[in-house]
Order: structure tokens, then sequence, then C-alpha cells
């Protein structure tokens, strides 16, 4: 037994760590991208992120920038990110091909030298994290920073996957109803599903069996969404808050709470 023991340790030093796999798929065929392949990779540069969003510091990471690996998209497209945890986060294919200063890179973890664990867990933003240089520039938010990347694909968008979250048609283009729908698309739709819709697992569904506007006051729910520790003490606890006026505007947040209460009277049950 001794000696099956010794040799299980020492396979442990032979046996080389396999590298990470990143899919991406623009419509025509899956590319599996490996960690080494992409460390390697000509282009592949050091950029600095000043207030990171997942670590909450400046941080230092290998990177290549976003739009050198998909070759053929076009500002029409529509790109889905998903995380290895059920986070998925929808982004605009313009965002990534603005030409505004905002930059788009996927930072990549090399084994030799991993990243630090995230505040709060035992894992890193690795093995593959979308980090931003000067966001600001294309108006990107903390949802679209989708850390422990696992694939990318080119989708339809959200509107034409999912219509059981869509407002009705004869809802004005100015209405605050629109505007929380475009909001709750760019921050609570990674993590949620409404009305059994969406791809993201990591939190409940939102209008089923019951929306949040039907059982927390107004004042409650404002308060959850800045701080999700505010309303139940739970160290553990996944979700994340929008603190600031910078994540998530006073003006923002009371659209996103005119959707929820329109959608709480057009449930679609499955």
């Amino acid at each position: 037994m001794l000696m099956r023991w010794i040799c299980l340790l020492a396979l442990c030093f032979v046996l080389p760590v396999r590298a990470a796999e990143l899919k991406i798929d623009l419509g025509h065929g899956v590319t599996v991208l490996t960690t080494d392949q992409l460390l390697h990779r000509a282009d592949a540069r050091s950029v600095t992120i000043p207030g990171d969003v997942a670590y909450r510091r400046t941080m230092h990471y290998r990177a290549v920038l976003l739009r050198a690996l998909l070759p053929g998209l076009v500002p029409g497209d529509h790109l889905q990110f998903a995380a290895s945890d059920g986070f998925t986060a929808e982004i605009p294919a313009s965002s990534i091909l603005n030409h505004q200063g905002s930059q788009a890179w996927l930072a990549v973890e090399a084994s030799s030298a991993p990243w630090p664990a995230l505040p709060g867990t035992t894992r890193s933003a690795g093995p593959f994290y979308l980090v931003w240089v000067q966001p600001q520039a294309a108006h990107i938010g903390p949802e679209q920073w989708p850390y422990q990347l696992a694939s990318i694909r080119r989708m339809s968008d959200v509107d034409a996957r999912f219509p059981a979250i869509v407002p009705a048609a004869s809802m004005p283009a100015d209405s605050p109803v629109r505007h929380g729908f475009a909001v709750f698309k760019r921050t609570c739709f990674a993590c949620h599903t409404r009305n059994g819709e969406g791809d993201a697992t990591l939190g409940p569904d939102l209008n089923l069996p019951y929306n949040p506007t039907e059982y927390l006051r107004a004042d409650l729910l404002r308060a959850f969404i800045r701080n999700p520790q505010s309303l139940h003490r739970w160290p553990r606890a996944k979700m994340h808050g929008f603190p600031t006026q910078a994540s998530l505007s006073d003006a923002d947040l009371d659209a996103v709470l005119d959707y929820l209460r329109y959608m709480a009277k057009h449930k679609t049950p499955h």
C-alpha cells in the first residue's frame, strides 16, 4: 500500500497539468483554444486593469485583444459569454468592436502563475476572464466582465431568443418599462431567468412563481439590489450588489423596478 501511494505521488509530478480550454462558436463550427495556445500567441500582451471588477483592485494580466480571436465579427452581431458557474453575459459585438477608446481583452491564467482567489472565495477569476481597458468609454458595466469563462458564442440577441421577457410591442419606446428592460438585460439577466426563459443558472427566476415586487416593499427591494446583505446576512451569497451610481444609477434602478412591476402582470407559466 505504501508503494502504491508513493507511485501516485510521483505521477503528480510527472504528468503535465492539462491546459484549460475555451470554446468559441461564431456559427461556423467550434474552435477550442487552450491557455497554452493563447499565452504563446505573438499578440499576447501584459495589460494593467485599475479598479478590476472581480478583484476590486489594480490587477496585471497576460491577455489577448478579444477581437483578434473573433474573425468575421461585425457590429450587428451579438455574443454570449458563459461562465462555468452559470453566469451568462450578453454583449453586443459593437461594444467589442467600438472605436471609442474602450478595449476588450481576454485575460489568460497561466498554470505556472495562478491568479489570487477572488475576495471571499477559494477560486480565482481564471482560467479566462474578459477585462476592459477604459470601460467607461463604451459604457461597460460590471456585469460585462465575465470571469471563469467557458465559452463565447455568436447568437441572436436576447429579444429574439426570449420573447416572454420582452415588453409588449405597444409599449412606447421611451417608456420607463422599456428603459428598465434594457437595464435588466445588461445586469440582472446575467444571473437570473424571467418567465422561465434565459440561459443563466446562477440565480432564481424573477417572475415565477412570484415576482420580487410581489413580496418585497419597494424600499427593501432597492436596498437589496444595492446590497444583498442588507436583507439577509449570508456571507456565502453569490449575488453582488450595485452599491454606487457608477454601477447602477438611481434612475436605472427605478426603471428596473418599473419593468419588474410590469412583468408581474405578464407571467408566462412554463
